[in-house]
C-alpha cells in the first residue's frame, strides 16, 4: 500500500514539474545555449587572439570541444573557422 502511494506521489510531482517546465521550455533552452556559447568563447578565445586569464584551466577542454566547434561559430555568425590551424568547414 506504502509503494503505491509513493509512486502515484512521485509521478504527481513528475505531472506538477512538467506543467511548470513546458511554459518555459523554450526560454530555459535558449539560456542554456547562450551560456554554452559564451564557454566556447572563452574555452576558444586564447586560439582566436583574446586574451584569457584562464586558458591553462580551459585548455585542457578543447579536445572535448572540437566536435561542436562549427555549430558554434556558425550560430555566432563566422563563416568560417576562426581558427588557423583547425579547418571544421
Amino acid at each position: 500500500m506504502r509503494l503505491r502511494v509513493r509512486a502515484a506521489l512521485a509521478r504527481f510531482g513528475e505531472l506538477v514539474r512538467e506543467f511548470y517546465e513546458v511554459r518555459h521550455r523554450g526560454a530555459l533552452a535558449r539560456l542554456r545555449r547562450e551560456e554554452d556559447d559564451l564557454f566556447m568563447l572563452l574555452v576558444f578565445s586564447e586560439t582566436m587572439g583574446i586574451p584569457n586569464p584562464a586558458s591553462y584551466h580551459t585548455l585542457e577542454l578543447m579536445p572535448l570541444l572540437y566536435e561542436r566547434f562549427h555549430e558554434w561559430h556558425t550560430r555566432m555568425g563566422m563563416e568560417r573557422s576562426p581558427l588557423e590551424g583547425f579547418r571544421c568547414c
